[in-house]
Formats: structure tokens, sequence, C-alpha cells
């Protein structure tokens, strides 16, 4: 028996309603989207209304709209969450990516739900028990290696993989950062992360004595894996995770559009493995170029292993893309041997002498001249980057793509005059008849009937053949015609509608053993409900959530990016000695010192409680 090509999906964020909507005309196979409460996003949140406009315009392509729920809750939001959960199904959301255990003993719709990134998905053991217990995709750590990612889908291969391939990476374990809430009383479980990573610090030795002063020590490169696309499909991926529930429309445009491209024609090359997941295809007005939108700089992570190039100790904010260097500054401009041209009203920076970034905007270009609207203080053979470029932003302003879905128009006799049959690339099929008497035309009306049936204009739909199965050269009004086209299209479209298939998955309590049998305060169990979920599962030690009861002595992050390594002194991987005593320790603006554990056993470092 032939095997089915597997489905890859290709998952865009949306802050808002607008963001949605670009996302799916840019390409995208699936949306998420913040519920209006309980996201792991607090400040991107959307109304049901708009919700609901959203499932609306991604069913018709077959694209799928995923909601966020991804927050621990506490005892009393509970009820609040299974009517809102209940509400979500109603206007038909496809699934809930979730974090806490306890929305799984609520009443629930038949909605499918989806292991948030937050429950620390990285064993084959955690993504196969949560298979077994009902959860339909699972997003893993964004730390793992594809040998990592191959182990899982090895030992769960039922379960849809979603990986992470592109923007801001947390510096810990996600669900297992607590230093937010430990710091400033902001929960980063509960959607209200303060950015600590972003912060600068100086690194101190046990002797007091300074390594590295005022740096972004823990603020990490953002990710980009649209050149290891391919290589995540062989390892079992599925879904292909876009972040950015934050960032702008114009982010939104530009990344979805530069991956779909990818993996298009990743999928042109290997049809009989890979598929897309969602139907119609969308033509740009520009080209997608990943390094115009905001970044950090870009790493692959820890996709192949341990790198030391994935963090940007210089700043956290975006450096764009590298234009050239700066040759000679003058009072009024400044000349650049360019690698590429600025455009009048650009946005650059620069990394000055302390490591900081400084930027200016440019009024006016002239060959190699730029003329900044205030002159920066730089220095020759400084190296120049494009933060904001005028004119692609002027370009994604604007419509900048249209996602068409192909259909094949048939225009035929009946037994009581034509019939008018609209097919569509997915075999949806409507037929509309058209009584009329045959006229004989004076003149051939071929190219005028195909003209005039191709027209869909602003429709989803786009003519891919247009056939006439017509005895004679029959006259048809061009009025006449362009009504029946147009029902014919909306009967298509509601046709396309009522076709659409919402998975359904009752959830059904399970009794199979969890990974471990105790949880500390890293199994972020907040209320009651997820309590009576690990116990039916065999834990039988339950100590509550971080919030809930703050640990002394707590570790607060849990690191795969390493700071010894960074600087040369692993004594695993790189086998140099440091000339400095630990413990180290990461010392904040306001003087707190953060203890540094390296635990090489895991390759981990850990930030423990401010001294």
């Amino acid at each position: 028996m032939t095997k089915k090509p597997r489905s890859i999906e290709l998952l865009a964020p949306a802050k808002n309603l607008e963001c949605g909507l670009e996302a799916i005309n840019h390409g995208a196979d699936a949306v998420y989207i913040g519920a209006p409460k309980f996201g792991a996003r607090a400040a991107a949140v959307n109304s049901l209304d708009d919700i609901a406009a959203l499932v609306a315009h991604a069913h018709l392509y077959n694209a799928r709209v995923y909601v966020t729920v991804n927050t621990l809750l506490h005892e009393e939001e509970l009820a609040e969450t299974e009517a809102m959960i209940h509400d979500l199904y109603r206007i038909g959301v496809d699934a809930l990516i979730v974090q806490d255990m306890g929305i799984t003993r609520l009443n629930l719709p038949p909605i499918p739900l989806h292991a948030s990134t937050q429950m620390d998905n990285r064993t084959p053991e955690r993504v196969s028990f949560l298979w077994e217990a009902g959860f339909r995709q699972a997003v893993l750590a964004r730390e793992l290696s594809l040998l990592e990612i191959k182990k899982i889908h090895a030992a769960c291969p039922e379960m849809p993989l979603e990986v992470f391939v592109h923007g801001a990476l947390c510096v810990s374990y996600s669900g297992q950062c607590y230093v937010s809430q430990a710091c400033y009383g902001r929960s980063a479980n509960r959607g209200e992360c303060a950015q600590f990573c972003r912060l600068s610090f100086n690194l101190v030795d046990a002797d007091g004595k300074a390594i590295v002063k005022n740096k972004h020590l823990l603020s990490l490169k953002d990710l980009n894996q649209s050149d290891e696309l391919e290589q995540l499909l062989d390892a079992g991926v599925s879904s292909l995770k876009i972040e950015g529930r934050l960032k702008d429309v114009s982010y939104v445009k530009n990344v979805t559009a530069a991956y779909r491209q990818k993996l298009d024609a990743l999928i042109a090359r290997r049809p009989e493995e890979y598929r897309r997941a969602s139907s119609g295809r969308s033509r740009y007005t520009f080209q997608p170029q990943l390094d115009k939108s905001f970044s950090r700089g870009f790493t692959h992570y820890f996709l192949h292993g341990r790198d030391a190039g994935i963090s940007s100790f210089d700043t956290p904010k975006s450096l764009g893309e590298e234009m050239g260097t700066v040759k000679e500054t003058y009072p009024a401009y400044l000349t650049v041997a360019g690698l590429k041209s600025f455009h009048n009203g650009d946005g650059a920076c620069f990394v000055d002498e302390q490591g900081r970034l400084q930027g200016f905007r440019i009024n006016r270009v002239e060959g190699n001249k730029l003329y900044p609207q205030e002159m920066p203080r730089v220095k020759p053979r400084t190296t120049l980057y494009r933060n904001f470029d005028q004119e692609f932003e002027r370009l994604l302003s604007h419509k900048s793509a249209e996602r068409k879905i192909a259909v094949d128009i048939t225009l035929a006799d009946s037994a009581f005059g034509f019939a008018l049959t609209l097919t569509d690339e997915d075999s949806v099929s409507v037929t509309l008849s058209l009584p009329r008497d045959k006229e004989t035309a004076r003149t051939p009306q071929a190219d005028n009937l195909r003209t005039q049936l191709s027209k869909l204009g602003n429709t989803p739909f786009e003519a891919r053949t247009v056939s006439l199965a017509l005895a004679d050269n029959w006259f048809i009004p061009a009025s006449v015609l362009s009504d029946l086209r147009r029902e014919a299209v909306d009967r298509l479209t509601a046709a396309r509608r009522i076709n659409y298939r919402q998975e359904r998955v009752v959830w059904k309590p399970t009794t199979h053993p969890f990974p471990q049998t105790e949880l500390t305060y890293l199994g972020n169990v907040l209320n009651s409900q997820a309590v009576s979920f690990y116990r039916a599962h065999g834990v039988q030690r339950i100590a509550p959530a971080f919030e809930q009861t703050p640990v002394s002595h707590a570790v607060l992050m849990f690191c795969k990016h390493c700071l010894r390594y960074s600087m040369g002194w692993c004594p695993v991987h790189q086998r140099v000695r440091s000339p400095y005593t630990e413990p180290y320790y990461l010392q904040s603006s306001d003087g707190r010192r953060f203890r540094l554990e390296f635990d090489c056993r895991h390759c981990q470092m850990k930030v423990h409680a401010a001294e």
C-alpha cells in the first residue's frame, strides 16, 4: 500500500485579527492567536468576535486557527476558563494550546488540545505520555537537536510534532523560568514575563573580580531555521512555527511569505513524502527577506549541537541587515562603503565603542553619502546596519498578497438551457442551471464566454481551466453570464465552508503513569484540578507552583545556553580551565547577585535566586 504524504503545516502568529488575516493571505496553513484571557502573552488578547472572523477566513482555505490558553490557572479561574473554551469551540476554533493540566479535568467540548512548549516537552517519555493522555499535537522545547527530535518521533510517531523555526528565543526552558515572578511578581507562566533575560549584567567570580561588565549575557539571538526545514521534516516535524504574537503585521507578512516560499519549494521536490496542509496559493507584490524584519541576529540555536554563537551580548534590540562600513564623517553627512544601498527615511544603527547600540534616521541619500536627521558620533570602519527599510515597509503597508484557490469552470448545454459547473482544487463542486432559450450568435462567442467566466476578481478563486461543452455557437448576454458566475462563486464559497471538517476529540480520563512520581515546584501545579490529574496518573507527592508558594534558594532559570561555554571555559566540550574562581554570579544594575551553577551532567546552566 502506498504511503500517503505527510501533511506539513506552516503555523504563523497573530497578535490581533489583522495579523491573523494577513498570515492566512500570505500562506500560513494555521494561525495561533491569544484567547480573550489566559494566554501566555497577556498583552495579546482577542475578542470572540475577532477570533470568529479569523476562523471564517481561515477555514475557507482549509487553514486552521489555534487559540492559546497556555497559562497556569488559579482555582477561581477554572469555571471562567471552561465557559470560554465552550465559546471558542462554538465559533469553530480548531484546537487549544494549553499548559495547565487542570484544563483536562474540566467539562470540555470535543476540541483538540495541543501541549504548549510551556509544558517543557523535551523527552520521548513526556511526549508519549501526552499522546496517551489525549493531546493531539506537542510543541517541543526550542533547545532540542535534530537527533533529539528524531528520537521523540521514533518513540511516538503518532504525535504531530510542532517546532519553532523563527523568532525570539527564551534563554530558559519554557515553563521552567521563575525569575520574573521572583524579582517582579510577574509570572512568565501567567503570561506576564518581565523579560529579565534582556537586561544587562556584570559577570563576577567568587572573589568579586569582574569577568564581564554591563553586557546582555542572557539575551539570545533570534531563531532562523529557514535553511533547515528539510532536515526538520525528515526528523519527524509536522508543524513549523513562527514566533511573534507581539510582532506587528509587517513582520507577520514578510516572515510568513518567506517560509511559505521555502516550504513550497521543498514540497515540490518531494511530493510523495510531504504535502501542504491547506488550500490556495499566495502571490506577493514584494520579495520576502527575513533580515528586513525585526531580529537580534540569527542562530540555529542547538539544532546541530552546542554552538558558541547563539548569544547577542551587545544588545537585545534589532540590528537588522548589515549594509557596509563608515568611510569618513563630516559635519552634515557621512560616507559609506556599502554592500547595499540605503534609502531616504531608512533607520540605521551601529554598535559603539562601549558596545551599546546607537541609531539614527537618514533624511537623504546621495550616492554613498548619508545625511542623517541628527549626526551620530560614529567612527570610520564602523559597521552599519539597517533596522528600518523605508521602501520595504512602504510595500508591506499596502496590500501585499492575494491567496487564490484554483477552480475549473465548465459551461455546458442542458435540456432547459445551460449549466455552469465550478470545481475547485479540493474537488468541491457546484452546478447552477440557467433556464434559457438557445439563440445562435452572429459572431464567434467562445473567446468572449471564456473571458467572462474567468473574471473572478476579488473572490477567493482563480480560473485554472475554462471549458465549453456547447453544441453550437450560442449567444448569452454578458450580464446574464456575469450574474450566473457570481451566484456560482457564492455557492462554491458556501459549499467550502460546509465541507470544512472541524476535528473533534472527546477527552477521556486516563490513568497511565506519568514519567515522574514526585513533582516539585517545577511541575507548575496551581489548582486542584491539576492535582487531580497528576494523582490519577500515579504522582504521589505534588508541591504547589512557585506562583502559589515561592521557594527560597530556588533555581529560577534552567538554561541550555551556558556562559562558561560562551567564554571558552567548558571543561567538557572545550577542555579549557577558567582563570576565575567559581561560583560565578550575575550582578544586576540594582546590585542583586544571582549565582550560576554549571550542571555538566545535564549540560545546563542554572540561575539561582538572588542573594
